[in-house]
């Protein structure tokens, strides 16, 4: 199992919310892969970065960083080639994430994302 695969696995049995996967590597030299997810509330955000966290902890990756734990408002998770954000609706809304990474550097829709089940 990648580690794209194990982060979005995580993302799912957390309950995560909007699971949108971003190839990145045409557009940036910090990652290959952004995952951003949701949460429905600042306590979910936190429980699903520690979950994202642990799984990634548990087959052998280090991540870098994580930020946000104690906030809850928005949580990134750096494990170098693949970094996760994990955001409260109304954060993730406000930063629109997916659509910088899309519209203001070029990403095509289609060859860029993978959507997961809008929940």
């Amino acid at each position: 199992m990648t580690k794209v695969e194990r982060v979005r696995e995580a993302l799912e049995q957390a309950k995560a919310d909007d699971i949108v996967v971003l190839d990145v590597r045409s557009l940036t030299d910090i990652t290959d892969t952004m995952i951003v997810a949701s949460g429905t509330s600042t306590r979910h955000v936190t429980s699903i970065g520690r979950k994202v966290d642990d799984a990634l902890r548990a087959a052998g990756y280090k991540p870098q960083g994580v930020e946000g734990l104690s906030d809850g408002e928005w949580v990134l998770i750096d494990c170098a080639d693949v970094i996760t954000h994990v955001m409260h609706p109304k954060t993730r809304a406000f930063y629109a994430l997916e659509k910088l990474w899309s519209e203001e550097f070029g990403a095509r829709d289609e060859a860029c994302r993978e959507r997961g089940p809008r929940r």
